[in-house]
């Protein structure tokens, strides 16, 4: 088995097929989005493959050491982090082809009119120590 981490953006990844922000969403079309990802996520832990999963919230900060003394330095004049991942699943599959497949079918979670989105995931295996 593999752990692999699926990434969802809210920017820097192409654009998916239905690219209309979120926050436009009707309340609906967003309840049945995340109902879609409960159940792909539900399904998964009844095969032993889910591991994780988060969405995160759009507020974030970044901190960085900047010297003895110093207060940290937050935000800079680069993307960050909160303006590009909306969420994250840890799966642990048989093959890098399952974690593809599985991909494949959270890429189709519906967006408005209840249509898939087709929205590109980042899949990255997870370092094993």
């Amino acid at each position: 088995m593999a752990e692999y981490l699926l990434i969802k953006h809210y920017r820097g990844a192409p654009a998916s097929v239905e690219d209309t922000p979120m926050d436009q969403w009707t309340p609906e079309e967003v309840s049945a989005h995340m109902r879609y990802m409960e159940d792909f996520a539900e399904r998964l832990r009844g095969t032993g493959e889910f591991v994780d999963s988060r969405a995160l919230s759009p507020e974030g900060t970044f901190v960085r050491y900047d010297g003895e003394g110093r207060p940290p330095v937050t935000d800079g004049p680069f993307p960050e982090g909160k303006d590009l991942v909306a969420g994250w699943m840890i799966i642990d599959v048989a093959s890098y082809e399952r974690a593809i497949e599985l991909a494949g079918e959270l890429s189709a979670a519906p967006g408005p009119g209840g249509r898939p989105i087709h929205e590109w995931l980042e899949l990255r295996p997870v370092l094993q120590g």
